[in-house]
């Protein structure tokens, strides 16, 4: 069964580190670009970045540049989003998706809840 579970994400203060976790089952991540996005309550969902096959990575929110990190373990399938300096407006369901490149993105996990406050 295809497969993309999102864990690592609660509750951390302004300034604080999360790391995200992307695994895949059923499929090897090897072949497909991964992207993490999220979507907060009352706004419409929106790209941070993505690492592409050959794991270069592009962002796809300036907002989140200089703060977060994409990278990829294809030994456990895995990509995870490293998250610093994190922000209350970094509150949000986030997401990650697969695709055949970084823009087209068309199979997606349930999400991870981060929270962001003091």
């Amino acid at each position: 069964q295809v497969q993309l579970v999102e864990s690592g994400g609660g509750l951390v203060q302004p300034g604080g580190s999360l790391r995200l976790s992307c695994a895949a089952s059923g499929f090897s991540l090897t072949y497909y670009a991964i992207g993490w996005f999220r979507q907060a309550p009352g706004k419409e969902r929106e790209g941070l970045l993505c690492i592409s096959q050959s794991d270069r990575s592009t962002y796809y929110a300036d907002s989140v540049k200089g703060r977060f990190t994409i990278s990829r373990d294809n030994a456990r399938n895995t990509v995870y989003l490293q998250m610093n300096s994190l922000k209350p407006e970094d509150t949000a369901v986030y997401y990650c998706a697969r695709g055949p490149n970084c823009g087209r993105h068309n199979y997606w996990g349930q999400g991870t809840q981060v929270t962001v406050s003091s």
